[in-house]
């Protein structure tokens, strides 16, 4: 058996080198290293791809959030809420532009920001929600547009970890993940469903005047050279990483489909076992299936009860089987991010997924030999 890892970058390299090197070969050749045709030729693909009217190369994920919220204009002071279970970048760039973040809880099924939660935390000073695409599904977009609207507030898609997901709204109608808020932001560091070789990000918005904004601030908050007309900041995704992506990207939704794949045979390994609570899907779908697009499995996150998390990720580890806690601290418990304003009482469910969560190796080469692997040595643990 060859060995497992959290994330196999090599051998889904190995599958696309050619068309990779080529693509490289092609920005070596021409020495447009930014903002080259690569870029642009990559930007327009991921539009038609999603489905969404702008997209906006940037350096990173973590820029993309933070341009995204320095278009919408909010002001310091101005309170943002997300979630508490989630990664610091999504909070961080909030308390960087002296924002004030409002963390509140989530939903124990699925991961993602609480509608009940969002509701209660919205108060006069309240400008933003920011959902995060937890793991690979999307929030419950609809039922954050419509409180959105109700109150006139922006929402600012983190879709860091679930792009080529779909969302289903109640009349049967479809869009991609980050397509549906006000602005969205994504993230194409390596690890992720649509990696490159380095850092990467990018902005989504189906507003003119909003793109037009961003692209702005993308360039030092230039239109025109040397014409500075918004303070920008230096983010952009160089012309390689352009051309990796642009590779990369006609595979994505085989890529997804793979992950769905092994997710689907994690569960039916785990089928039955009183420890283990395996993902929960929350786009109308009971199951995964074949054909399903809602989850693409950025992370398959198990929750184990009755059992030391801790001591099975040891476990692992020694039998050479990698694993990842995601996350073992909440956000609110961060000395980065404490605030008098926050009560235990608050994150029932935060305070207890950050006990019981483990996510295991998923990635497109993933074989059954491996899976088999994993999940029996998983079992015998628990069985002890």
């Amino acid at each position: 058996m060859k060995k497992i890892q959290m994330v196999d970058l090599k051998g889904q390299y190995d599958e696309i080198k050619n068309v990779v090197n080529t693509s490289i070969q092609e920005v070596l050749e021409t020495t447009a290293f930014i903002n080259g045709p690569k870029v642009h030729q990559f930007q327009k693909n991921l539009e038609q791809y999603l489905g969404v009217k702008h997209v906006i190369p940037c350096a990173n994920g973590t820029d993309a959030l933070q341009i995204a919220m320095m278009g919408l204009g909010l002001k310091p002071g101005d309170e943002v809420i997300t979630a508490d279970f989630t990664f610091a970048a999504t909070v961080e760039v909030i308390a960087l532009l002296q924002l004030t973040p409002v963390l509140v809880d989530v939903n124990e099924d699925d991961f993602n920001i609480g509608i009940e939660a969002i509701k209660k935390a919205i108060t006069p000073k309240t400008k933003a929600i920011v959902p995060v695409h937890l793991f690979g599904q999307c929030a419950n977009m609809e039922a954050i547009m419509e409180l959105a609207k109700v109150h006139n507030l922006y929402v600012i898609e983190d879709n860091a970890q679930a792009i080529g997901a779909t969302y289903t709204f109640k009349n049967g109608k479809k869009a991609q993940a980050g397509t549906i808020g006000h602005v969205a932001s994504t993230s194409f560091f390596p690890s992720k469903n649509l990696g490159c070789y380095g850092d990467g990000g990018a902005i989504f918005t189906n507003d003119d005047e909003l793109a037009h904004i961003i692209r702005g601030i993308v360039n030092h908050g230039m239109y025109e050279r040397y014409h500075h007309d918004v303070v920008g900041v230096n983010s952009r995704l160089d012309s390689i990483q352009a051309a990796v992506l642009d590779a990369k990207l006609p595979h994505l939704d085989t890529y997804n489909k793979k992950r769905c794949t092994t997710a689907i045979k994690y569960n039916k390994a785990f089928e039955g076992n009183k420890n283990i609570v395996t993902p929960k899907l929350s786009n109308g779908c009971t199951e995964i299936c074949d054909t399903c697009d809602c989850h693409v499995f950025h992370q398959y996150t198990l929750r184990v009860q009755g059992i030391d998390r801790d001591a099975l990720v040891k476990h692992l580890n020694e039998k050479g089987i990698p694993c990842g806690v995601y996350y073992p601290i909440p956000l609110h418990n961060q000395k980065a991010y404490e605030d008098t304003r926050y009560k235990e009482a608050d994150f029932p469910v935060t305070n207890q997924l950050v006990k019981d969560v483990i996510s295991l190796p998923m990635h497109t080469e993933l074989d059954d030999e491996q899976i088999e692997c994993i999940t029996s040595t998983i079992i015998k643990f628990i069985n002890g």
